[in-house]
């Protein structure tokens, strides 16, 4: 595989159209190259900003092997992408973050699994083929406990809380396809995560670690930095950075942990992608995770993670989301992001908002009343 970069004026081929392929395409345009976006729904986020696009399914050979002609290098939005698709684009182009990230963080078994052989503890978790396995798993982790679907599973869909033994039966039939995940309740003190950066020539690099806070199982907010301590923080981005490495990653990643009462941080889950918890770097870090992501696909040396503010980030979701609009546009103080979505459904992602503040200013536990003003 060439090492050289991308001349400016390449295209870089999007598989996916949502508001991460929308991102990534303005960040691509900004480092001088255009993009195609492939994806089977007209009108995505992401072509509403790109050189070209492609309608079509994602197992459309003839479409794919096309697309493939006019496109530098592909890579990805989201990491559900069939593998029929890249068995049809690998021997064409260059597809980066490359097959094994995306075959691991596919599949909770195989992540869960990874996770734990490089080194990131996680928690108690079962693989579940059938209610019986079900019901020992329950017998072995205890109750409360999470039952997943092992496969397309995010923003809280495809999964379920057991609190008691009869909400094993119900939950088993409802979630598909089988098999499933059983994990074991964490009872945690904060959710963070991680965003790091690796390139083609190996370089790897690490966003500082941020703090979320979810509602109705979707990310709300992010505070850059984590307001933990240094060495929870430093795990988190070392963590991060070894996982890139040992899934050969190219492009931009994010690790989700739970951090316990006691300072254990245990690994929740991989994206091999720009993540939700990193959309604050679009305004307070020189070079945001979209523009890596677009450099490490490109060839291009990696861009500084410097944070120089403090950022408060708040998802913009659904009609409640958007009532804000007003408000926050008129908010000198405030960047608004938003996705060129039209209907502004219940539970989606409609933009977000970042709201900066003097490096140290979320450090130590300052008040969310203040920090929260107009987000």
């Amino acid at each position: 595989m060439s090492q050289a970069p991308l001349p400016p004026n390449a295209t870089i081929g999007i598989l996916g159209g949502g508001q991460l392929g929308r991102m990534s395409a303005l960040a691509a345009a900004e480092l001088g190259y255009r993009c195609h976006v492939y994806a089977p729904d007209a009108g995505s986020p992401g072509m509403l900003v790109s050189a070209a696009h492609t309608v079509a399914g994602y197992e459309d050979a003839e479409a794919l092997a096309a697309f493939a002609a006019q496109v530098d290098v592909v890579t990805f939005e989201f990491e559900n992408v069939p593998a029929r698709t890249l068995e049809i684009l690998r021997p064409l182009v260059p597809c980066r973050p490359g097959e094994k990230a995306l075959a691991v963080c596919q599949d909770r078994i195989l992540e869960k699994t990874f996770l734990a052989q490089a080194g990131v503890p996680v928690a108690p978790w079962r693989p579940v083929r059938s209610l019986e396995e079900l019901q020992a798993a329950v017998a072995e982790l205890g109750l409360p406990a999470v039952l997943k679907t092992t496969r397309l599973g995010y923003d809280g869909r495809g999964q379920a809380v057991l609190r008691a033994p009869e909400d094993l039966a119900p939950a088993f039939e409802r979630l598909r396809p089988h098999p499933l995940i059983l994990e074991a309740f964490v009872p945690f003190a904060q959710e963070i995560s991680a965003v790091a950066a690796r390139g083609l020539d190996g370089q790897a690099v690490a966003y500082d670690a941020v703090e979320n806070r979810h509602h109705h199982h979707i990310l709300d907010l992010s505070f850059a930095p984590a307001r933990v301590p240094a060495a929870v923080a430093e795990a988190a981005r070392g963590h991060a950075m070894r996982v890139a490495a040992e899934l050969e990653l190219v492009g931009v990643l994010a690790v989700e942990f739970f951090l316990l009462p006691d300072g254990t941080l245990l690994g929740n889950e991989i994206a091999p992608r720009p993540h939700n918890s990193g959309h604050w770097t679009m305004d307070a870090c020189a070079a945001s995770q979209f523009h890596q992501h677009m450099r490490a696909v490109a060839g291009l040396p990696l861009g500084g993670v410097e944070r120089h503010s403090d950022a408060v980030m708040r998802n913009l979701v659904g009609p409640e989301g958007m009532a804000k609009l007003p408000a926050l546009l008129g908010d000198a103080g405030v960047a608004v992001h938003l996705y060129g979505k039209g209907e502004a459904r219940e539970g989606r992602k409609m933009g977000h908002a970042n709201r900066l503040f003097p490096r140290g200013t979320l450090e130590g536990g300052a008040k969310d009343a203040a920090l929260l003003a107009g987000l």
